[in-house]
């Protein structure tokens, strides 16, 4: 509901028997620095099969929201509940309430994109391989298969050549292309990209919005299609995408809708953000956080 006069949508819980289909439900959620607020309590729920994109000014809480949702740090106030993928009928979970294993069970649903990719030291290949083994508990013999298998979905050499290439080797739009297929290897339900066009040339990010693009798409799993997760400055991203998009500003959503609503809007907030955008994509840097376990 928009209220008079104002830009800003509240809340509006999903009717009984829908919870099935929420990924992640966000309640009421606050978070503060040293005084300063960032989240001003937000409301959201990312339905299952969701292609969307978080966007607003920088320093209006988007990274934080994010780093919020992947636990990498606690809410003053409000609730984040998250799709458990392994009871029956997927229930919603308080983040809060679950013991550590609990979590890092359902994050190894998870995959996370990096906005600075997050490469681990080593080869191609150990990239690839650190999760399958630590969360699946693989060995080598079923690891290789399942790397190649990734490196050739996100359009990368898969021999053994460029599995033994150190990642430091690699151009950017190639690391970011990796990182994609780290993210993808474990077959994720839902996929985060944390600024996933940064910093690329023209050329390598139109590569990646297909890539993104056919990530979300050609994924389908007993429990329905995969969710994408996207925090961007990038309009060119949004224009091939066409996510339903969600705006921060001043610590709570000013908009959550169709991207097209998004693009026409002439509200005094929004207008100005979407012009700059181009601007902040090329200039976004934000420091590297530890990815899900």
């Amino acid at each position: 509901m928009i209220h008079s006069g104002s830009i800003f949508r509240k809340y509006r819980a999903a009717p009984a028997g829908q919870n099935a289909c929420v990924e992640i439900r966000i309640e009421d959620l606050h978070k503060s620095f040293a005084g300063r607020a960032v989240l001003r309590g937000v409301d959201l729920d990312v339905r299952r099969g969701d292609v969307l994109a978080l966007v607003g000014r920088s320093g209006c809480g988007k990274s934080v929201l994010l780093n919020l949702v992947l636990g990498l740090l606690r809410p003053d106030r409000g609730r984040i509940l998250i799709a458990d993928r392994d009871l029956a009928g997927t229930p919603l979970r308080e983040r809060s309430s679950l013991a550590q294993r609990d979590q890092d069970r359902i994050h190894a649903h998870w995959g996370v994109v990096f906005q600075r990719n997050a490469l681990f030291s080593g080869s191609v290949y150990d990239n690839l391989a650190l999760r399958l083994r630590e969360v699946r508990g693989q060995k080598d013999r079923e690891i290789r298969p399942i790397a190649q298998a990734a490196l050739a979905s996100v359009g990368l050499p898969a021999d053994k050549e460029f599995l033994d290439c150190p990642h430091e080797a690699l151009s950017g739009g190639m690391a970011k292309r990796l990182a994609v297929a780290r993210a993808i290897a474990t077959d994720p339900d839902v996929v985060f990209y944390d600024e996933p066009t940064t910093g690329l040339d023209p050329l390598s990010a139109g590569q990646i919005h297909e890539l993104m693009q056919r990530t979300h798409r050609a994924f389908q799993s007993a429990s329905g299609s995969r969710t994408s997760v996207i925090v961007t400055h990038d309009k060119d991203l949004l224009h091939r995408l066409r996510p339903r998009t969600v705006m921060l500003h001043d610590g709570e959503i000013c908009f959550d809708g169709a991207f097209e609503d998004f693009e026409a809007s002439r509200s005094a907030v929004i207008r100005p953000y979407f012009e700059l955008m181009p601007l902040l994509n090329r200039q976004e840097t934000r420091p590297l956080r530890a990815a899900v376990r």
